[in-house]
């Protein structure tokens, strides 16, 4: 991989961004008050939201596949 910066302006493949980079890659999930997460894929964190039940202890999260850590929020 080669960068080249002229007049202040990076040019070359470490300037693109890697839209598949899997470290980067979160998706949105249900935790059931059981510990698991519900058996349904969401577009969005609004879609997530909408379908979540807070009052019956589920929680939306967000999940980064590649190392498996969830990020309640």
């Amino acid at each position: 991989m080669s960068t080249d910066v002229a007049d202040g302006a990076v040019t070359g493949t470490a300037a693109l961004a890697d839209d598949d980079d899997p470290r980067l890659q979160i998706e949105v999930g249900v935790l059931m008050p059981n510990g698991r997460l519900a058996g349904r894929a969401f577009a969005s964190r609004a879609e997530a939201e909408a379908w979540a039940r807070p009052e019956d202890g589920e929680q939306v999260v967000e999940v980064n596949i590649l190392c498996e850590c969830g990020f309640i929020s």
